[in-house]
């Protein structure tokens, strides 16, 4: 009889509603995943272990898929030691594969975090030495094994970690820019905007296409984890031939004869690196880029659709020729510069912004429609949405973007 266990799967905060909606999506292709509760920091469900796989394999938005072991209430780290040592880890994976742990507390009156890390650690390698007499090796950088703690303020949960790199890490990306946007978190913009294939996008400082190749795979099809490896496959309960087949079930839509897909940045370099991570995600199609300053922007084609952007900082937001302006004089021309030209030139197209900086609709001169909170990592954002008029301070026609402007 299959077994059932319980996953939870953090995402970036603020994205768990989204997180939820894919995965109930992805429980369309398996007869045994339930999706549970959403609670802030991700959300919980079950299923077999194959489900596990499927979430590792198709979730965008996920940061890693954890399968819970044990969970207990607790007063101290011998109480944590005592669950860690109790667990039949060496069901679950030999003693050659290396370990590492790691605790997240919210609440916790635990005094030290990494000494309760020793303790989960000192719980697992016992266990195996009382098996079998050898013990597993630590691992931080690169570890076959990852074993995750969370501890509340009562109570303290173990899981096995089945992802091993966080989920963002697609397995394709080679070149990035300056503080890159994470993927899972570019594909829970894209949800949250509305972007779906068919609707024209144009992120205007696209840096190194993090935006752009999230959105060209959403419109093959192609799942975000097929070119990566995963812990599961270091499991003892991990079937090769039926993960083979998984992905061999995957189909890729037919290339559109029009993606409707552009992207721009005032760096040739970023626009290189773009180019080469696009062939790299195996992103069959073509992408337009120009490389333009964003206040420069025109409509790439001639219908509304969405721009999705996370705006840099320093030297790619400046305005070529003023060097000697203060960084925040600088941002405040950019961006002023940048509202004129979408009230003028972008008619019925929705802008969304993400940005740490909450100054940026004053600064634009545009009242914002509606403003979300995300976290990117440990920094507050706000995705911020703005609705263009048609006919609100539109002096001329605009130029639509043409193929000849990428020369």
């Amino acid at each position: 009889m299959s077994t059932s266990y319980s996953y939870f799967c953090p995402c970036p905060r603020g994205m768990e509603d989204a997180l939820a909606e894919e995965l109930k999506e992805i429980a369309e292709k398996s007869k045994t995943l339930a999706i549970h509760q959403t609670i802030p920091g991700g959300v919980h469900c079950s299923g077999m272990i194959e489900d596990c796989w499927l979430i590792n394999l198709y979730s965008r938005i996920a940061s890693r898929v954890l399968l819970r072991i044990a969970q207990s209430s607790y007063k101290s780290e011998e109480d944590i030691y005592r669950l860690a040592v109790k667990q039949p880890w060496e069901s679950w994976f030999d003693v050659q594969n290396t370990l590492r742990i790691d605790i997240t507390a919210i609440k916790s009156p635990v005094k030290s975090l990494n000494f309760t890390t020793l303790r989960i650690k000192d719980g697992v390698v016992d266990r195996f030495r009382s098996q079998n007499g050898i013990r597993p090796s630590i691992n931080t950088h690169a570890p076959d094994i990852r074993i995750a703690g969370f501890l509340d303020a009562h109570n303290v949960t173990l899981y096995l970690d089945t992802s091993g790199e966080a989920l963002f890490k697609r397995g394709w990306r080679l070149e990035t820019g300056d503080a890159p946007l994470r993927e899972n978190l570019a594909a829970g913009l894209l949800r949250i905007s509305g972007w779906k294939p068919g609707i024209p996008l144009l992120d205007p400082m696209c840096g190194s296409g993090t935006i752009l190749i999230e959105a060209a795979q959403i419109m093959m099809g192609i799942p975000p984890g097929y070119k990566r490896s995963f812990s599961f496959e270091k499991l003892s309960n991990f079937d090769a031939s039926k993960w083979k087949a998984l992905k061999d079930a995957v189909k890729v839509n037919p290339v559109p004869d029009d993606p409707m897909i552009y992207g721009s940045d005032i760096s040739g370099d970023m626009l290189t690196m773009t180019r080469h991570n696009l062939q790299e995600a195996g992103v069959p199609f073509d992408i337009p880029l120009h490389q333009i300053e964003a206040q420069e922007i025109k409509m790439p084609v001639d219908k509304p659709g969405i721009i999705l952007t996370n705006p840099p900082y320093g030297e790619r937001i400046g305005v070529r020729g003023n060097r000697n302006l203060e960084a925040d004089e600088l941002a405040s021309q950019f961006y002023q510069a940048l509202g004129t030209t979408l009230k003028q030139r972008f008619p019925n197209w929705s802008v969304f912004l993400f940005t740490a900086d909450l100054s940026v609709p004053k600064m634009l001169r545009l009242k914002e429609a509606r403003k979300t909170p995300f976290y990117n990592g440990p920094i507050e954002c706000r995705l911020f949405r703005f609705d263009m008029v048609a006919g609100s301070n539109r002096p001329r026609q605009s130029r639509t973007f043409r193929s000849e402007d990428q020369k």
